[in-house]
């Protein structure tokens, strides 16, 4: 791969003055062989392993970044899913695990690792079981540990007994967590079609057919494509609005492939992605709201905002797709509601509602983020906003995710502030009637027809 002059002085540009960055590399690392009948030996093993294989990952990231002048924002690890790690020991509480994860990534210095995870779209095994009744500790007792669950998918359904039980650990880690406004529910995604290659936070995991080692870039670019939009006058159609997206993409993902493949190297591992998100941060001028309303709506929000992100998410793909043929993960816009201060003043103007915000989910990368609910919300509430996003996933054949907080004393349009990238949340209202009944009825919603392709 080669990089003309004029791409370079363009990338300096967007680092320098776009906040461009790489927001995370994530080292993949396979912890099948670490499965044991003994619990606490399980917990050696996985704790060996991880700091074995990432021992040098936040070394290699800040020694990359000084060579090149590319600022690597986050470092991370993400593991295989540990109720498949468990099984074998039989165990009931997997807290244990966690923390063998949360020491070994405090060893090594990394910002989060992701895996404390589980597939139950059809049912539970054994180990599932262990693992959906230990999250709400483990999230409590960890600092870097994130969990995930796959709670659906196009082909099998959705497993709406998971669902309900899940929204109810919600709600208990939101209970345990409540002295830091429900935070260890940031640190928690349930999803509909899981992507197993995520190097993005809290759905990050090591899917079961990765290799040992891998390393997956996630690469963000607000800034760059808001400031290429500003730099367009009023006149510009949206064809050429479209094309600026697409080409600025393309420059995104060609950085974020020579970091990756730089690591992959000197970390003598496997490159496997660069995932070109647009994910927000609360700094301001690096917001997906402020890119909606250059390509031409008042407020995020206002009508024809879903349309301006479908717009904007599809340049992304198709300019990351030009770049790289190793292009992953999630890839599109983000939409983390406390993340992204335009969205936030959008909730604040009265511009922008948890409904237009599900709306909004149909055509971005993953779907509700980071989204605030009063911490009296019911579970059957929860469940409800949970089934409504992953019916979207399910008959769109695409992956959507819900990552909400019940913060604990909080009512409809209070604040609560996480700070750094969590940023700050305006509570939203999950509207006043109640599906108590299909929260209660249980069961699966069976897959849509459109998933019989063979």
């Amino acid at each position: 791969m080669t990089f003309s002059d004029e791409e370079i002085l363009e990338t300096l540009r967007m680092v320098e003055l776009e906040t461009l960055d790489v927001r995370t590399t994530t080292l993949g690392i396979n912890l099948l062989d670490c499965a044991d009948p003994d619990l606490e030996s399980t917990c050696e093993k996985v704790y060996a392993k991880i700091v074995h294989h990432g021992k040098d990952l936040v070394r290699v990231a800040d020694s990359i970044a000084a060579d090149y002048g590319v600022p690597i924002v986050n470092k991370r690890i993400a593991v295989t899913p540990i109720s498949m790690v468990a099984a074998a020991s039989g165990a009931y509480d997997l807290v244990p695990l966690a923390r063998a994860m949360d020491a070994a990534a405090e060893e090594i210095g990394v910002d989060f690792i992701g895996g404390f995870s589980a597939y139950v779209y059809k049912g539970f095994s054994r180990s599932d079981e262990a693992l959906f009744r230990s999250i709400p500790e483990a999230l409590e007792v960890t600092k870097r540990v994130c969990a995930s669950v796959a709670l659906g998918t196009t082909k099998a359904g959705i497993n709406m007994d998971a669902v309900a039980q899940y929204s109810e650990l919600v709600l208990e880690t939101a209970r345990r967590t409540a002295s830091t406004g429900g935070l260890g529910c940031a640190k928690l995604v349930c999803f509909m079609n899981p992507v197993e290659d995520n190097p993005f936070v809290a759905g990050a995991h090591m899917g079961i057919g990765e290799p040992e080692t891998v390393i997956n870039v996630g690469v963000s670019g607000p800034g760059a494509v808001r400031s290429a939009l500003e730099r367009l006058g009023p006149d510009t159609d949206l064809l050429a609005v479209y094309e600026t997206i697409k080409r600025t993409a393309f420059k995104i993902t060609r950085v974020g492939e020579l970091v990756g493949r730089e690591a992959a190297r000197r970390m003598n591992t496997t490159f496997g992605i660069v995932d070109v998100s647009l994910a927000p941060t609360p700094a301001v001028g690096d917001s997906i709201a402020d890119i909606l309303e250059l390509i031409g709506v008042e407020k995020a929000g206002a009508p024809g905002t879903t349309a301006a992100l479908a717009m904007l998410t599809d340049a992304v793909k198709k300019g990351g797709a030009m770049a790289s043929s190793c292009m992953g993960g999630l890839s599109g816009a983000f939409i983390p509601v406390s993340e992204d201060q335009g969205m936030i003043d959008a909730v604040a103007a009265g511009a922008l509602s948890l409904a237009k915000l599900e709306a909004m989910t149909a055509v971005c990368s993953v779907g509700l983020d980071m989204v605030a609910v009063p911490g009296n919300t019911s579970a059957a509430t929860l469940t409800g906003i949970i089934a409504d996003e992953l019916a979207i996933g399910m008959v769109n054949t695409k992956t959507t995710a819900v990552r909400i907080i019940p913060v604990p004393g909080k009512g409809p349009g209070e604040m609560v502030e996480w700070g750094g990238l969590l940023g700050t949340a305006i509570v939203q209202d999950p509207g006043a009637f109640s599906c108590e009944l299909l929260h209660s009825r249980g069961g699966r919603i069976p897959a849509p027809l459109q998933s019989y392709k063979n």
